[in-house]
């Protein structure tokens, strides 16, 4: 596999991992940025465009992040707090008095930013169609009883996080997150990224599938996953399928109506360049782009807030206000980064204790959902090119 880009000295091992991930680990086409200290250190593509085709992965390339997205619409309520537009420890209802029903009435801004708002699951889950109209949406979830006293524990809100963080920020700004996105984060920090495709871009965004891992005999290390875990997922009345199946069916990721959609739980659509650029511009100067969080925000962002046993994903999770935390679930760089998998392959996240920031997207979907085996072999290596 020929692998396009440039690594600055000292970063030879990620692009050592890049290539393994092609010849051992199965990936048909990728890509990975690397900032350090704002600065572009890792640019690296190779593959396919389209995960069943043949042209070629571009520099320019995007793909479908899936969870990856979070992070990002994460920071929209952080920048709005920033700015004193948003109260995160005032009540939803504050904000949303539609949402003030069916015991959620004490659910805090904060909480839902943690997977601790309760409403993981929709008891009639919607269609693509339905999903990608807000006000079908949010009325949806607003009417939602939480399965759990909000505030008390903590659950992956694998979809209704869509609406739940697209609602607020429309009650507050009047303007869609994805809207706001592209207008106050992509923009002044010149990060391609969106949510809600723009049709003028989709020529740039390859097709993905779900693909199966390598075999055994292909030299990786294949680890079953726990009874609980595989029961969970099994299960149709388990909270694990509930949460992931709020859209029912799944949606056709490589439909133009889907991307088109505002959807900042699962739909965003990102270059590695993009997602590496937008958490690199989290913690401080970049080239060319405008630095989005203060230091204060960076530590509200990176404190955590939810620990422990995962209603959802039945397997231990660390979160902060909208981001993922390193732990086993999702081991990132050191314990003060801060980010977001997308389930099956991509990752995005920042370290601000080395000024490391990283984007990693893929067309080729496996079935992890957190830590994702050819993400980790990139994090290992950045973290072997530091050491």
């Amino acid at each position: 596999m020929d692998v396009n880009g440039v690594v600055a000295e000292g970063f030879e091992p990620v692009r050592e991992a890049f290539a393994a991930n092609f010849e051992v680990r199965g990936d048909r086409g990728a890509a990975v940025t690397v900032y350090r200290d704002g600065h572009r250190v890792v640019d690296l593509w190779a593959g396919t465009k389209d995960v069943d085709g043949t042209a070629p992965w571009r520099r320019d390339t995007a793909q479908i992040v899936r969870s990856a997205t979070k992070g990002v619409a994460a920071a929209v309520l952080l920048l709005l707090a920033q700015r004193g537009e948003l109260d995160l420890d005032a009540p939803v209802g504050e904000y949303w008095p539609e949402y003030k029903t069916a015991g959620k009435e004490r659910t805090l801004v904060w909480h839902l930013l943690a997977h601790r708002a309760g409403v993981p699951v929709l008891d009639r889950p919607l269609t693509p169609a339905q999903a990608a109209d807000p006000v079908q949406g949010a009325a949806a979830v607003a009417a939602q009883a939480p399965v759990w006293e909000p505030g008390t524990d903590h659950g992956y809100h694998a979809q209704t996080y869509s609406w739940l963080t697209g609602e607020l920020v429309r009650r507050v700004t009047g303007r869609s997150i994805g809207a706001w996105i592209a207008e106050e984060i992509a923009g002044p920090v010149g990060a391609d990224l969106w949510v809600g495709l723009p049709s003028g871009e989709a020529g740039r965004v390859g097709r993905v599938a779900q693909a199966e891992a390598p075999t055994a005999d292909a030299g990786v290390l294949r680890v079953r996953p726990k009874r609980s875990v595989s029961e969970a997922y099994a299960n149709p009345d388990s909270l694990t399928r509930r949460a992931f199946g709020a859209i029912t069916p799944m949606p056709d990721e490589n439909d133009p109506a889907y991307r088109a959609a505002v959807l900042p739980a699962s739909n965003g659509i990102a270059t590695a360049d993009g997602l590496a650029r937008f958490y690199a511009s989290l913690i401080g100067e970049l080239d060319g782009g405008t630095r989005l969080f203060t230091p204060e925000t960076v530590e509200l962002a990176r404190t955590e807030r939810s620990s422990g046993p995962d209603r959802v994903l039945v397997i231990n999770t660390r979160f902060g206000l909208g981001y993922m935390l390193h732990g086993g679930a999702s081991p990132l760089l050191s314990e003060g980064s801060f980010g977001h998998p997308g389930r099956g392959g991509a990752l995005g996240f920042t370290d601000p204790d080395s000024g490391i920031a990283l984007g990693y997207v893929t067309n080729s979907f496996r079935k992890s959902v957190t830590a994702d085996p050819r993400a980790q072999a990139l994090v290992r290596a950045v973290r072997t090119a530091l050491s």
